[in-house]
């Protein structure tokens, strides 16, 4: 390897560089270059010659000083060299020991696969050695993700009449039913939070870090009650600056089991489809079949899938 180059790229007079290895957020790259959510610093190269056999990229919100998430991560899965992955372990290892504060717990890594990649034997093999790259510089499978989505082709799910809804009074009371929700929860982030600390925690953590953060206005969000003004859930349509999403979407357990999550979900689908978005976004983990279902019902589709790991 003694003739590879590693480095990050010069500018976005490069990114043409960059994008030489094909991945669906490459049409996004120039827009967040010139937002701030990614820097030159932290989109990294591997090269041999003027081929590109490698590639690193961490994205974070404008204005954050510090990498979010590992959210690129390719090699030439067409080179001939027989050591294409050692080459991705060397570049992230070395793109990682200069873009991170020594000592820092590494951001997790995501990618968006096709919702057949095991199926297909070569882009099964494309995300498994990327996979294997990250395994050997210490990350570990986290969660698979479902990617749906709503288009405005598709009818907007009517109310049933069963729950009445309202905005949201303030952050407390958000941050209080959130905190409800966590009991029981099945999503994979939720459980990994309540690993390191208490409902409560997690809770203001995930408003304050990325709720809050997003640019829609949050008289979006609705707190859905029983007739007498009982809470039992809340949906929070939002936009990420992307695409029109389900940011966040919970029964509370005392009222879990009544199917009310449709009824959430069909509220926050029509606040967002009266402000007449191109599409509407969501997720779920793969293993929470019941909201999977819920989705499915309320119909968005499924286009994809998302692969995430982490680092202990």
């Amino acid at each position: 390897m003694n003739d590879l180059a590693i480095r990050p790229i010069d500018g976005p007079e490069e990114l043409d560089l960059f994008s030489r290895l094909p991945y669906l957020l490459n049409e996004e790259l120039a827009d967040d270059l010139a937002t701030g959510r990614r820097r030159p610093e932290w989109m990294w190269v591997a090269l041999r010659g003027d081929r590109l056999l490698a590639r690193a990229a961490w994205w974070s919100r404008a204005g954050s000083g510090a990498p979010l998430i590992l959210d690129v991560l390719d090699i030439d899965d067409d080179a001939p060299d027989p050591d294409t992955r050692d080459i991705g372990v060397r570049l992230l290892e070395t793109a990682t020991a200069a873009t991170l504060a020594d000592g820092s717990r590494p951001p997790g890594y995501s990618r968006f696969v096709p919702p057949d990649w095991r199926e297909d034997t070569r882009t099964r093999q494309a995300v498994e050695d990327r996979m294997t790259v990250l395994e050997r510089t210490g990350a570990r499978f986290f969660v698979e993700r479902l990617r749906l989505e709503w288009r405005p082709e598709s009818p907007v799910p009517e109310p049933t009449g069963r729950l009445a809804f309202r905005p949201v009074a303030d952050a407390g009371e958000l941050v209080g039913l959130m905190t409800s929700a966590m009991d029981g929860t099945l999503d994979a982030h939720g459980r990994d939070d309540l690993t390191r600390m208490s409902a409560r925690e997690a809770a203001v953590q995930h408003y304050h870090d990325e709720l809050a953060r997003y640019p829609s206005p949050r008289e979006w969000w609705r707190i859905a009650t029983l007739p007498g003004g009982e809470p039992v859930g809340f949906v929070l349509p939002a936009h990420n600056g992307y695409h029109a999403i389900i940011a966040y979407i919970a029964v509370l357990p005392a009222h879990r089991g009544n199917g009310y999550i449709d009824d959430l979900l069909a509220e926050g689908t029509r606040v967002l489809a009266g402000q007449d978005v191109p599409r509407v976004r969501a997720s779920t983990d793969l293993g929470n079949v019941p909201m999977a279902n819920a989705f499915q019902r309320a119909g968005y589709v499924n286009f994809g899938r998302e692969i995430k790991m982490t680092w202990s």
